[in-house]
Order: C-alpha cells, then structure tokens, then sequence
C-alpha cells in the first residue's frame, strides 16, 4: 500500500513566496494546499484538515494572527500544528503573541527561513527523514 503524503496548508497572500514554498515543500515530498489570505486559509484547513499550517501575519481580507485565533478556536482544526513565517519587524512581540494564540513555531523571513522551516517540520515528523535516508 502506497503511503500517504502529509499535507501541508500555506497561507500566503505574495504569489512569488507561495509558490517557492510549494517547490520546497513538494521537493520534500509533500502535498501543499495554498491560501491567499487568512479567511481562504482558515476555510481550507476546515475542508482539507492539513497535516501543518504554515501562515503569514500581514495579509488582506484576514491577517496571520486572526486566523490563527480561528484555527485555534475552532475544535475541527484547534489541533493543527501552526507554524508562523513572516518578515515582521518587532519579532519578539509577534513571537510571543503566535505562541498564545497556538503557534508552535516562528520562523523569520530571511535567508536561513528555508533550512529552519524544513527541520521543524522534520522534528515534527510532517517529513520522513527515514524514507528520504536521512537521520531520525
């Protein structure tokens, strides 16, 4: 029986970083589901029920915390692991705001996001490091 890909919920309202996160997160073998905003994002994760989210805080229409809030709130999608990625300038208020409302993980927008967001999602078995060879 073939295995089950895990999927992974970005939601992200810059097309250009949608899609390089899609590349990265199919290269790793997954499946990947994008939202523009935070309102598409919190109804897609209710209709797919996502493996991991991955959720940007400045969008139209609904930004990354509400969204979270209504993840969070929500007992369909409440145990969802969320992780934040953002270019947010005062992060040490935004990381501690993600954490309260669920977050399980921020990552910064910078050159190294890329890395860091593939090992937490590694850590948090989203990835199989056995099947890919990798270490445990």
């Amino acid at each position: 029986m073939p295995e089950q890909r895990k999927t992974v919920l970005v939601v992200e309202d810059s097309r250009a970083q949608a899609s390089a996160l899609k590349w990265l997160l199919e290269q790793a073998k997954l499946r990947t589901l994008c939202a523009p905003n935070g309102r598409a994002g919190v109804e897609m994760a209710q209709q797919h029920q996502p493996d991991i989210i991955i959720l940007d805080l400045e969008m139209p229409e609904m930004g990354g915390f509400e969204a979270c809030k209504h993840l969070k709130q929500n007992p369909q999608t409440a145990d969802i692991p969320i992780v934040i990625m953002t270019v947010h300038g005062d992060r040490a208020a935004v990381v501690l705001k993600g954490i309260d409302l669920g977050a399980v993980d921020f990552i910064p927008k910078d050159p190294f996001s890329y890395t860091v967001l593939l090992e937490t999602l590694r850590q948090l078995h989203i990835i199989d490091t056995t099947a890919a060879g990798g270490k445990t």
